[in-house]
């Protein structure tokens, strides 16, 4: 009698109880020091639901709204920089990217490029936006982009922060900063270094809401997702959506420069800018502004 071995879905999901807790003290500890979001939707899509914040004032309520897309391990609480500056103009969801750990709760396996594109395609879909600008920073980067690779409707402009895999591939030093990572017990000074590159402009400090937060989330959570595909020259030069892209000349990630010169050769409606003195951690390094440029290229593209 031949027994068929059923593989186990590959589910991101927290690795204990206890760490689910911790988690959540966490999040809940950052997400009181945000401006308090005026809805909240649990969004059903077919690979899970989706935690969506909605931040609106009576003066921008019908503007054209602005979509947050956060860095890896990072959920709502990360744009604490920018947040209230952007919410100044425009009504802002911010999402809880499925499959990471935050308040989105994935339910099926995301096997690669294109159903990573679909949930969030699936989320816009039912908040009925009917155009809408996306804001990325870091694998939000990528997210953005991959998403209007598949799916460009709805789509009015996308604004990216230091995109990841993007327009140039991941440096081998951020490869090599990312092994301690796969260590059981690491000394802490070697992962605040790394968690200060990912944090979104966060001090590498457990005093620190926000830090604190991606910490306990790559600490507890178990990522099961596909490695972002990289784009190639067809990709970038098919995409004709308007394009802004601020990338840090002192980025460990990848080579920023190399990434705004593939920038302007290949993508047909981009503004692509190398900050001096900016890392990877640019939206809170340079808050102010970070959310002046993103707002300026809204408006002309509204």
């Amino acid at each position: 009698m031949n027994i068929i071995k059923r593989e186990t879905p590959k589910l991101g999901k927290f690795i204990s109880e206890e760490g689910r807790e911790d988690f959540i003290l966490a999040y809940n500890e950052a997400m009181a020091i945000l401006p308090p979001p005026q809805k909240r939707f649990d969004i059903k899509t077919k690979y899970g639901s989706v935690r969506v914040y909605y931040f609106v004032t009576v003066e921008n309520k019908n503007e054209e709204p602005i979509m947050l897309l956060n860095g890896r391990s990072a959920s709502t609480p990360m744009w604490e920089s920018n947040l209230e500056g952007l919410m100044v103009e425009r009504p802002i969801y911010s999402i809880d990217l499925l499959g990471e750990p935050g308040m989105s709760i994935q339910q099926q396996p995301i096997i690669d490029s294109r159903d990573q594109a679909e949930w969030l395609r699936e989320v816009i879909a039912k908040l009925d936006l009917q155009r809408v600008h996306l804001v990325g920073v870091s694998i939000g980067g990528w997210m953005a982009m991959n998403l209007v690779r598949f799916y460009p409707e709805r789509i009015a402009s996308i604004s990216l922060l230091e995109p990841f895999q993007v327009f140039a591939p991941m440096s081998l030093k951020l490869i090599a900063m990312s092994i301690p990572f796969t260590i059981p017990v690491i000394p802490k000074v070697i992962r605040e270094k790394m968690l200060s590159v990912i944090s979104g402009g966060a001090e590498a400090d457990d005093s620190v809401p926000v830090a604190k937060l991606i910490e306990s989330g790559m600490r507890n959570y178990k990522v099961k997702l596909p490695y972002p595909q990289s784009f190639s020259i067809e990709e970038l030069q098919a995409i004709e959506l308007p394009i802004l892209a601020l990338m840090g000349e002192k980025s460990t990630v990848h080579n920023s420069k190399k990434a705004v010169e593939n920038g302007k050769n290949y993508v047909k409606n981009i503004e692509i800018e190398s900050w001096e003195n900016a890392s990877h951690a640019i939206n809170g390094e340079f808050s102010s502004e970070v959310n002046a440029r993103i707002l300026e290229f809204v408006k002309n593209h509204s």
